[in-house]
């Protein structure tokens, strides 16, 4: 039977663009491609997969379709088309064109009308099936006999096609035609449908099995009852025009022919030129393999086993000597065209001891390799080794299984011990912190210089994803085996690495470790082309080992503590729930945004032009809510309960669910590539988070305690650090001689923009010079610090003209560094460390706007965040020789905590203070760090 794919263009560009916004693919002349690359993909994948037999693409029109005419609000609450999209899309034209697909255009209609109008037309066709290309669900009001809804994949989600059967299923109609009436019934944010206030998805199918139609609903208003009947009959004339809006017309004056429509050859004058502009090389390579350059799947040298003989398996070519024949960066591929199996490779299996000795020589003579260990468990800490997977060339690797008895397994790893250990030997792996973990596990000190593809592309890229998947799909085109293929989904049911057959584990783990050390040649030479060598090698690599102890030492938790707080937390909650129903003068679920949106904006009145969501219900966001505190006491009650609700739900309640029954400690992790601006972060729990603005935030920190009662806590602090660098980068002489005399700089910065003596500056005066200190650092606006402030907008410019004016340095830097931002797009930390700002010559204003912002705080903040690193680094390096019984166990933002044996503290503390001041021995503003003791965290900080 023939096929007929009809495509949504705009439709398509858009998922496209979403798609690629995290990773933005950009070309040497600095053109965003992502649109026209995903929307390629998508083209490509219907041509191969599909094999159409004839096909179109419907494109909108610029000016307004009849649909404006009926009403003018129709899709006037979409954003601005971004940037990016409107420079896609005459690339897109041009792709149409020279794939010799029609582009499908008429003024004054939407493509949806003119793919309607041809689908309902074809399909009369006995011998043609169409297929509706989209994610737009509301194409499914036209599914019929022969015409189907194409949902592409998406978000880990297949590819979906709607009949008749799946439509009614989906939406619990009776059948497509009644998707109209749903979405006359309940609108559609997206394109701006009003529909009937109150009415949702869930009520319209109501409507819809009880009444048959929107008109059959509107028949029958007075079976209705209360509020329902009151909103379907003040808003009858609404949800008529709401449902001709949905209603995509099947009678458009487009002319076309079936002919026409026909697949055709490409136009390789106008295509291959195109992909060589748009520097699409995968599928140049795919579609003129003669003039593309050669790329990931460059097969290896290598003889059969039968004419070389097995002792010439570990023959793989030396990482220095090929250099030049490794691969470039491919682009994404659709899972179809290729996937890593399809690739010559040589992976093979080390179980016998004369083969692991074998391995074992040859991993010694080796200037580098990579590694990647197999285990029964996502919790490094707990985990037990399944196997180890070793490559040092494309295409090649070893695997070596570990046995499950624990005394055998230990036996097995003694004998890599030497080669894991040897300290001139480079390893290389993704997420080495892992790997380096469970090796200590069992007794085994990774060591050597280390290079982790996941801290490189961190530096290369650090606004994008940095996992393995992720990177082989967008550097050498792989689509690896995924883990839930060998062990299934997270949950109760999923399987462990220790029961998936030995030959398939094989496969898995060597491919992990050869795609690693694929993305290594690829990566390093990127890293020192742009300078981040130092940075890798200084900062992050090293940072690596520091974290793993930290995260194996642990924190002790008294949980006790926890549990008084929790039962005092509980008491406040009850009493400010009964002072809230009280000013509301009713009960509800405070925790409901619909409820608690009727109270607030329809039962008390506090704002008439209330802000609501998609669904229709009111915003009750805490920005909404914090505008609003002057208007009425239950305000701040509501304010308060979330405070304490959150504190209680996060963190007093959760953390003793937390402790390791091994040793009774709490184990966090800390993501070095997460945060774009170079600061660590943290999970389970997340400590970065923890709030100490209120007393009752604080007393969390209470419950973090000592190893012993021969321990004590230690809290070393830098002060004020991102103010002191802002005095570094701006060089203002004012701000560096008030740190150098140890002068209050609020007090000082409140002296001179009020223009008093540093002895007459009030509270009040310094308050608002300190926020105005940390909110120029963020590029604060004259509106933001009078919200921050709660001043008039005038006095809060005000001050910031007064700021600038006495310090004129640091205004200069803000605008040399925004300057220098749109010119190279990217800024720099004081030891390189980039920050990517694509949108800094935007035309859109917000995304200029924050990209600005960014270009002034990235370098600070940045620069904070490597010098902590710095600092830990040195601590490390200082306390592990002296084998100390003192422990470095905590990071949260410039502050290191200390598990301290008390015979060690007067030995500890002056070397932690020397480590952080001297993290940068040349830095021109001193560096000051406040140390802090106690029994808890909240005493030592």
């Amino acid at each position: 039977m023939a096929k007929l794919f009809l495509l949504d263009a705009m439709a398509l560009i858009y998922r496209a663009h979403f798609a690629f916004s995290k990773n933005p693919r950009i070309n040497s002349k600095g053109i965003n491609t992502g649109a026209v690359y995903g929307f390629a993909n998508s083209v490509f994948e219907i041509l191969e997969k599909q094999k159409p037999t004839h096909i179109g693409i419907a494109f909108d029109t610029h000016g307004p379709t009849f649909r404006h005419e009926s009403f003018e609000a129709y899709k006037a609450n979409r954003e601005e088309q971004p940037e990016d999209i409107s420079t896609a899309i005459p690339y897109i034209y041009r792709l149409v064109e020279a794939l010799n697909i029609p582009a499908l255009v008429l003024p004054g209609y939407e493509a949806d009308d003119i793919i309607g109008t041809i689908a309902k037309q074809a399909a009369k066709d006995p011998d043609l099936e169409v297929f509706m290309m989209t994610p737009d669900k509301d194409y499914a009001q036209l599914v019929d006999k022969n015409i189907f809804l194409y949902k592409p994949a998406m978000f880990g989600n297949g590819v979906e096609i709607l009949g008749i059967e799946e439509v009614k299923a989906k939406f619990e109609i009776d059948h497509p035609a009644q998707v109209i009436d749903l979405l006359g019934m309940q609108g559609d944010s997206v394109d701006n449908i009003p529909g009937i206030p109150g009415v949702g998805a869930k009520t319209a199918v109501k409507f819809l099995k009880e009444y048959g139609s929107l008109e059959g609903l509107l028949e029958n208003t007075h079976q209705l009852k209360g509020k329902q009947k009151e909103n379907v009959e003040t808003y009858r004339e609404q949800a008529i025009l709401s449902k001709q809006l949905a209603t995509i017309h099947t009678e458009t004056p487009i002319e076309w022919s079936l002919e026409s429509l026909e697949m055709a050859p490409f136009d390789d004058d106008k295509l291959k030129p195109l992909l060589e502009e748009l520097e699409f090389r995968t599928y140049l390579k795919k579609l003129y393999p003669s003039a593309a350059p050669a790329l990931a799947e460059t097969p290896t040298k290598r003889k059969s086993k039968a004419a070389a003989g097995q002792m010439d398996m570990f023959g793989g070519g030396s990482t220095d000597e090929d250099a030049s024949e490794q691969p470039a960066p491919a682009e994404i591929l659709p899972t179809n065209f290729r996937n890593i199996h399809s690739t010559l490779h040589d992976y093979q299996l080390i179980d016998t001891p004369e083969w692991r000795k074998r391995l074992l020589d040859r991993l010694s003579q080796l200037p580098a390799f990579c590694f990647d260990t197999e285990t029964d468990n996502l919790d490094a800490l707990e985990a037990q080794l399944v196997g180890i997977a070793f490559a040092w060339y494309p295409h090649e690797g070893y695997y070596v299984p570990f046995p499950a008895d624990r005394t055998a397994a230990q036996a097995l790893l003694e004998e890599f011990r030497e080669v894991l250990e040897n300290p001139s030997i480079e390893k290389v792996g993704q997420n080495l912190k892992y790997d380096l973990t469970v090796l200590a596990n069992y007794g085994v000190q990774l060591q050597g210089p280390l290079f982790d593809t996941m801290l490189a592309h961190y530096l290369l890229e650090p606004d994008a994803r940095h996992n393995m998947d992720i990177l082989a799909k967008n550097y050498l085109g792989y689509e690896p085996v995924s883990i839930e293929a060998l062990i299934g989904k997270k949950g109760a049911k999923q399987g462990s690495m220790r029961d998936v057959p030995l030959e398939q584990i094989k496969e898995y783990a060597i491919e992990d470790a050869d795609i690693t050390w694929q993305l290594k040649i690829l990566f390093a030479p990127k890293i020192q082309e742009l300078n981040l060598q130092g940075l890798m090698q200084t900062v992050e690599a090293p940072l690596v080992p520091v974290l793993a102890d930290m995260e194996r030492s642990g924190v002790r938790i008294d949980t006790e503590a926890l549990a008084d707080i929790s039962q005092e937390l509980g008491q406040e909650i009850e009493a400010i729930e009964q002072r809230i129903y009280t000013l509301a003068g009713e009960q509800f679920n405070i925790a409901s945004p619909k409820q608690l949106g009727d109270i607030l904006f329809d039962k008390l009145k506090l704002d008439e032009k209330a802000k609501k969501t998609k669904t229709g219900q009111y915003a009750t966001g805490e920005e909404i809510l914090v505008k609003l505190d002057d208007k009425h006491p239950i305000i701040h009650e509501i304010l308060e309960h979330r405070a304490l609700v959150k504190l209680k739900n996060t963190y007093v309640d959760t953390l003793p669910t937390l402790v390791s029954p091994r040793d009774g400690r709490i184990h966090t992790s800390y993501n070095q590539a997460v945060a774009a601006t170079g600061r660590l972060s943290s999970a389970n729990p997340n400590l970065q988070n923890i709030p100490i603005r209120t007393d009752k935030g604080r007393q969390v920190r209470k419950a973090f305690v000592p190893a012993s009662a021969e321990h004590i806590l230690l809290a070393a602090d830098y002060s004020q650090i991102e103010l002191r660098i802002m005095a570094a980068f701006s060089q203002d002489q004012t701000m560096i001689e008030a740190f150098r005399q140890g002068r209050d700089i609020h007090a000082t910065t409140a002296a001179k923009i009020f223009k008093v003596p540093l002895e007459e500056v009030s509270s009040d005066m310094r308050r608002k010079a300190k926020t105005a200190n940390f909110g120029i650092i963020y590029g604060i606006s004259a509106h933001g610090l009078s919200q921050r402030l709660n001043i008039p907008r005038k006095e809060a410019g005000e001050i910031i003209t007064a700021y600038f004016e006495e310090f004129p340095a640091i205004k200069q830097y803000m605008d040399d560094v925004v300057n220098k931002a749109r010119s190279q797009e990217y800024v720099e930390t004081i030891l390189g460390r980039r920050r990517y700002l694509r949108n800094i010559n935007s035309r859109n204003a917000v995304e200029r706007g924050f990209a600005e912002r960014n270009a002034i705080n990235a370098p600070i903040q940045g620069s904070a965040a490597d010098l902590i690193k710095l600092a830990m680094i040195r601590i490390h390096e200082w306390m592990k020789p002296r084998k100390l019984r003192s422990k470095m166990i905590l990071q949260v933002h410039d502050e290191l905590v200390f598990d301290v044996h008390q015979a060690e503290l007067d030995l500890l503390r002056p070397a932690i203070v020397e480590a952080m001041q001297q993290a940068l021995p040349s830095f021109p503003v001193p560096l000051e760090v406040e140390l802090g003791i106690g029994q808890n965290w909240l005493e030592a900080h």
